[in-house]
């Protein structure tokens, strides 16, 4: 009982690779023991192998048994050994499964995906976010970095990352290199504004210097601060508190106002902006205006310059980037 005990403890100690030989090579051999020993029970190795892996998972089916004296001694150590083998082989994979949940809840595992969208600092706006990213693309995966203790969005296509963001092991974590785009919001947790803004900055900058490719957005919370970003080649900046007070303002000057402005806010609902390739045959805004009108989208701008609708004889340059107000059918039908 002493020696069983003992091996017991040594298998538990056993790095997963070796024990994993170790089931591989008792179950190859045991099965060459068993059919040297009735070769004629088991007509073939390979029935002397379906017998042990039977065996040793205590299903035992019966129609292959050993009958002679030495093969059921040997039954009884495959019992003992064998059954017990298995059973810590089980054991280690749900111990590895449920390690894998804790490491990925607690944030511990690196992203390998590519072309993702990396969530930065959790809130209430973060999980907003979210949801209008997947009501626009569901196949989409989604990074969130934060110093939580636990992963803060149950979905399969979310996966948390735990960390400093401003710490170039947390971005890479988060396979900063490969993303699409990142998403700053303004840390809530913070009082100061001030500091607030001081720490997107200082994540901003890590982000530039190791990935200056990936699109980003800021949420500032000073419009003096602005000017900092700029220095850094910020793609997209969002004054915090700017648009609820602008919303506020239209509401109450122009009713109904909002109900448009929500419309493009939410992809869920109406029409919205969406980009639109170039084609060879439009050599003006005009021709781009009226065949899209045609299709039944409106031409809304160029980049930022929305005044298009006033310089339609005007040629389209070829550094033109236009955008289109319509539902996601008719986008999908234009773009093909």
């Amino acid at each position: 009982m002493h020696i069983i005990i003992k091996i017991s403890r040594k298998l538990l100690r056993m790095r997963k690779s070796v024990l994993a030989a170790t089931t591989i090579l008792f179950v190859l051999l045991s099965s060459t023991i068993a059919y040297l020993l009735e070769p004629a029970t088991f007509t073939h190795w390979f029935n002397a192998l379906y017998w042990v892996l039977t065996t040793m998972a205590t299903v035992g089916y019966g129609d292959y048994f050993m009958e002679s004296i030495a093969g059921k001694i040997f039954t009884i150590f495959l019992y003992i050994f064998g059954i017990g083998l298995l059973s810590l082989i089980i054991g280690k994979i749900i111990d590895s499964l449920g390690e894998y949940n804790r490491r990925k809840e607690a944030g511990k595992l690196a992203y390998t995906g590519k072309n993702h969208v990396i969530i930065i600092n959790w809130s209430k706006k973060a999980q907003y976010a979210i949801d209008e990213l997947f009501s626009s693309n569901p196949e989409l995966d989604i990074i969130i970095i934060d110093e939580l203790e636990k992963h803060p969005y149950d979905h399969p296509q979310v996966h948390y990352v735990h960390g400093d963001p401003t710490r170039e092991e947390t971005l890479n974590q988060a396979n900063i290199q490969q993303a699409q785009s990142a998403i700053i919001f303004a840390d809530s947790r913070i009082d100061d504004a001030s500091l607030v803004d001081g720490k997107s900055l200082l994540i901003a900058s890590s982000i530039e210097r190791m990935s200056s490719h990936v699109h980003t957005t800021v949420e500032i919370m000073l419009e003096n601060h602005i000017k900092n970003f700029h220095h850094i080649h910020i793609n997209e900046f969002v004054l915090s508190h700017d648009a609820i007070s602008r919303l506020a303002v239209r509401s109450a000057l122009n009713e109904g106002n909002n109900d448009i402005i929500n419309q493009l806010l939410n992809r869920r609902y109406g029409e919205d902006l969406f980009p639109i390739a170039l084609r060879p045959e439009w050599k003006t805004y005009g021709d781009a205006f009226h065949e899209l009108l045609s299709m039944g989208a409106t031409l809304i701008s160029d980049r930022n310059d929305m005044t298009i609708n006033r310089k339609l004889s005007e040629p389209i340059p070829a550094e033109a980037r236009l955008f289109i107000l319509c539902d996601d059918e008719t986008y999908r039908k234009i773009a093909g």
